[in-house]
């Protein structure tokens, strides 16, 4: 498909990517995911509370976690800046919040965040791959990449081919992604299911499988640009595939949900999922991140709600 050196699967799976035959077969002879079941546990993880002291160490947690994102046509260098700034000191009011796991921009706009984050341990992460369609030749795709990692990224957020999955050509976009991945060089990659698109949990499930055995640092959500984006139930189905990846072959995968997830207590409910499906290794920003804008700024508000007793309000953090 291409001259690009690609990475082989795990030898525990080398069988199931042998050829389109072998790939079709194991992805179908995943177990179905029970839709009841999985809406149930999720609803009830959701239930859970979490007392103060608690709840300010996961609200820190979940900063951590957060790749500030702006993916609109009118972005400009100076807003760039004005989010790696806010990346860089969340609350300027409190030096002790931590700083976000990532800044994600289009490509043509890494080498600004690069600048802007200089000296920052905090990852610069591009959309890349036709985003957010997807629609594009490899050659196109691969260079999109390759001009977003010679910009400085160190994270590749990728989108696959839906209507090819949605067709059953599974090796396709098996290919596709472990191009990408080669692309990528030392750069993580991110690989977008879009989960709105892919209509059923056994789908995701088959998705994130995929993804995983084409090499996948992180299986996403969504591109944030369709809806349904991120939901618990999809989110705990791709969480149960990185636990499984990782007892079958001893290797950790990321999740990244990305759109809808606004609020504290939307995060925290991802975290509490997080410890209940992948385990407690997965609550750590190498492994979990939120794809966000506007939920930083509820969690710097609840942040100081929980320091000082009262509600501040959004007059006391920088608002997007």
């Amino acid at each position: 498909m291409s001259d690009v050196q690609t990475t082989a699967a795990p030898p525990e799976f080398a069988d199931a990517t042998r050829d389109d035959t072998a790939l079709r077969r194991f992805l179908h002879g995943l177990p179905g995911v029970d839709q009841v079941g999985v809406e149930q546990r999720a609803a009830g993880l959701a239930t859970r509370s979490i007392k103060k002291d608690s709840k300010l160490w996961a609200i820190d947690t979940a900063i951590s976690m957060v790749d500030l994102t702006t993916l609109e046509g009118a972005d400009t260098e100076g807003k760039v800046r004005s989010l790696c700034a806010k990346a860089r000191r969340p609350d300027p009011d409190f030096p002790d919040v931590p700083q976000v796991g990532a800044v994600c921009v289009y490509p043509d706009m890494v080498a600004t965040a690069v600048k802007a984050l200089d000296g920052a341990d905090i990852g610069i992460a591009s959309v890349a791959t036709a985003f957010p369609s997807g629609r594009s030749s490899l050659s196109i795709k691969l260079e999109d990449t390759r001009m977003a990692v010679e910009a400085g990224a160190t994270e590749i957020d990728m989108v696959i081919d839906r209507g090819a999955f949605l067709s059953g050509k599974y090796m396709r976009v098996f290919e596709e992604i472990r191009a990408v991945k080669a692309a990528c060089g030392s750069a993580h990659l991110k690989v977008i299911l879009e989960t709105g698109e892919l209509a059923t949990y056994d789908n995701v499930r088959r998705a994130s499988w995929l993804a995983l055995l084409a090499g996948g640092d992180f299986i996403k959500t969504s591109t944030g640009k369709v809806s349904p984006a991120a939901t618990l139930p999809v989110t705990h189905v791709m969480l149960q595939a990185v636990h499984d990846w990782h007892a079958a072959t001893g290797e950790h995968r990321g999740v990244k949900p990305a759109g809808g997830i606004r609020t504290t207590k939307d995060a925290i409910r991802y975290l509490v999922a997080v410890h209940e499906v992948a385990g407690p290794a997965w609550l750590d920003p190498h492994l979990f991140r939120f794809g966000a804008s506007s939920l930083l700024n509820d969690l710097l508000m609840q942040r100081r709600t929980q320091l000082a007793g009262h509600y501040s309000g959004p007059d006391y953090v920088t608002v997007d």
